[in-house]
């Protein structure tokens, strides 16, 4: 990876809020951005990379705004009366410029101003991941269950409205901060399940974003407890706590069953286990659905070998979490720990007349007939699986599945999430 890409990948959300929190002008800091990187693709290879790329990036791209609101300045003399009025204007509307008093963190607060009530909670999420996180739009649409073209309207719609609507790089006064914390813990969710799984590229876990995403719902918290916040804390610290054990060192993928539990974190399973303790059920159904996802990760997380795993517990879970929120994707993790329970047949029934893009659906779908012993059917399901697949690791994990598939030798076992 080179620098510019490491730099685009990893602190792009960063360089946004840098460049927002001096010019407020969204439309302006992501053309200016973009011509940025642009131009060090250009140069870079030829003028070698500087030694620090991201302040070359902000560099870059501030001298295009400044050159952009001359331009504009020439055009527009009444811009000092449109200023006074905007600015009574935000007063009116209880918003103010935060000078680091109220939120002192850059990424949070640009996750709050797309968190407007202007715009439809769906489509601040994904502006947030694809502006703030810097996740791929092809990503974010997988991560809403929907095709590309659809999310890339989506995204397009949310920056028109906050460039039309004049919506400032601004946050509400702190009593109204609240109202707007579910749309910052969605897309701290999101993103953590984005770099937790990526749906496309070399990399099986983006531990980076899952760690940023993390940290997000801390600071969040921090600001304003909630016990949607403290649920999902738990949740993707869980989840988190085995990152080094899901890849082998030659880059395999490891099946939960199959990892080394010496190399999880367990003070970060033991912080996030007493974290949830002490909460209670969720007073809301994004809280609770949060909730009943970390006690289903902490059973496998404290189990101590995978035959200890109280799939039973775990079984009970998933049907709650069904009922509060039914999904497909809750549907198909149900499946898997309901094979583990009561045999793979029982598995598969949970999944006739499901429907659910990407490869998921058909790896589980092919583990499961495997498992039966309907060996035919499982490779031509794995097969789907494998030519719906965009993640690397996992596409080359499945072709080695399908090719394990013998016509006289099944699988002994199911493959649970990783």
């Amino acid at each position: 990876m080179t620098a510019l890409e490491r730099v685009v990948r990893e602190e792009w959300g960063r360089l946004v809020a840098l460049l927002l929190a001096q010019f407020r002008r969204l439309d302006l800091v992501e053309d200016a951005l973009a011509e940025a990187v642009a131009t060090a693709q250009a140069r870079w290879p030829d003028d070698g990379e500087p030694d620090n790329p991201s302040a070359w990036l902000v560099t870059a791209a501030r001298r295009r705004i400044l050159d952009r609101l001359r331009a504009e300045a020439m055009a527009a003399r009444k811009e000092p009366l449109l200023l006074v009025e905007a600015t009574h204007r935000q007063r009116q509307e209880g918003l103010m410029v935060d000078d680091g008093s109220i939120v002192d963190d850059d990424l949070l607060r640009l996750v709050l101003m797309c968190a407007h009530p202007a715009l439809p909670a769906e489509g601040a999420a994904a502006l947030s991941l694809r502006l703030v996180m810097g996740i791929s739009t092809a990503d974010v649409a997988r991560l809403f269950l929907v095709p590309e073209p659809t999310m890339a309207a989506r995204i397009t719609r949310a920056k028109k409205k906050i460039v039309s609507a004049g919506i400032p790089f601004a946050i509400p006064g702190t009593e109204a901060i609240g109202e707007r914390l579910d749309v910052v813990a969605h897309t701290a969710y999101l993103a953590f399940t984005a770099g937790y799984a990526p749906g496309s590229g070399p990399d099986l876990l983006r531990a980076e974003l899952a760690g940023e995403a993390i940290r997000l719902a801390r600071v969040a918290h921090r600001l304003r407890p909630t016990d949607a916040l403290a649920h999902l804390i738990a949740l993707m610290s869980l989840q988190h706590s085995r990152r080094d054990a899901r890849v082998s060192p030659d880059g395999s993928l490891v099946l939960l069953p199959d990892q080394d539990r010496h190399r999880w974190h367990h003070d970060e399973i033991a912080e996030a286990v007493a974290l949830l303790d002490a909460t209670r059920p969720g007073s809301s159904p994004l809280s609770e659905s949060y909730r009943l996802q970390a006690r289903i990760a902490a059973e496998h997380a404290t189990a101590p070998s995978p035959e200890a795993t109280r799939w039973d517990r775990i079984t009970t879970l998933y049907a709650a979490l069904e009922q509060l929120s039914p999904s497909p994707a809750v549907r198909v993790a149900r499946a898997v720990a309901v094979a583990e329970a009561d045999g793979p047949r029982a598995g598969l029934a949970l999944l006739d007349g499901l429907d659910l893009p990407g490869h998921r659906l058909p790896a589980v779908r092919g583990e499961l007939l495997a498992r039966a012993g309907d060996l035919e059917a499982a490779r031509d399901s794995l097969a789907t699986a494998i030519s719906l697949c965009d993640n690397e690791i996992e596409r080359r994990h499945l072709e080695r599945r399908r090719a394990e598939v013998r016509h006289d030798e099944p699988p002994t076992r199911v493959v649970p999430k990783t």
